[in-house]
């Protein structure tokens, strides 16, 4: 199935995604309120990002997990005591089997998208495959 306006074989840049994942946590904001937001909108995973927007980490829901797993009330952490510091994010102009590939590396079903150092959506593997189909949001096979 083709659609009109997409490209044979797909999309092949995230930039050229509809991101569908809004979801960002900020420095400070509390455990507790960050697993509630991930629960009540289905959403695995987002960044956690500084007053200005800037990158720090990323939560998923097996980070917030993984501090109840040792022990910890997450009423009683903050974002930095649960996210991963590892620099997980990618720009518009990344190809989507390369972002694929790093979500695989890294096991995470969301990735930040970069413009200009701040950190502008989120895209996740369910984005990818649409986009790889040629499917934009909202549309069904």
């Amino acid at each position: 199935m083709t659609m009109e306006g997409v490209p044979t074989g797909g999309l092949k840049t995230v930039g050229q995604i509809d991101a569908t994942n809004p979801l960002v946590f900020h420095a400070g904001q509390n455990g507790m309120d960050i697993a509630l937001a991930l629960l009540s909108t289905h959403t695995a995973g987002a960044p956690v990002v500084d007053a200005k927007g800037k990158y720090l980490g990323f939560i998923n829901e097996f980070d917030a997990m993984k501090a109840l797993d040792a022990g910890h009330d997450l009423n009683k952490l903050s974002a930095e005591r649960i996210m991963r510091k590892d620099r997980l994010t990618i720009t518009p102009s990344t190809e989507i089997p390369d972002a694929a590939k790093m979500m695989e590396k890294h096991r995470v079903v969301s990735l930040p998208v970069e413009r200009d150092g701040v950190v502008a959506y989120s895209v996740t593997r369910h984005d990818f495959l649409r986009a790889r189909i040629g499917l934009g949001v909202g549309i069904e096979p």
